[in-house]
């Protein structure tokens, strides 16, 4: 199998695992975004903490962002058609990022080799 025949099919794997994703995801945040909501004081844990517990008050700013695509949909209108838009977006992007990556290192490795030793 050619190079090119493989990154197509890994690509179109990625594809169709990313889209069938939306389908199969969770409301209910979890890991990363479950951790932000606790610091930015949305959500918290359950239980008090223990007597000898070291107590430390949250910073004077807050820290926010604005996802460009927030959950990974276009908004709550596109429904999972926005999700599966995102997710394709979001998997070419990371490619390119790839593949963009690689070929500056092949680059730059290329140049080192027949720059002239002094």
């Amino acid at each position: 199998m050619d190079q090119r025949k493989f990154l197509a099919i890994g690509i179109a794997t990625a594809l169709l695992i990313g889209i069938l994703a939306v389908f199969f995801a969770s409301g209910a945040p979890d890991g990363l975004e479950s951790t932000a909501l606790m610091i930015q004081g949305q959500k918290s844990l359950t239980g008090s903490a223990p007597a000898d517990a070291e107590i430390h008050t949250a910073p004077e700013g807050k820290f926010s962002y604005s996802a460009p695509m927030p959950d990974y949909t276009l908004g709550g209108r596109f429904g999972p058609f926005g999700g599966i838009v995102a997710i394709v977006f979001g998997t070419l992007l990371a490619i390119a990022l790839v593949v963009g990556t690689t070929k500056l290192v092949r680059y730059w490795r290329q140049a080192e080799k027949t720059k002239p030793q002094p």
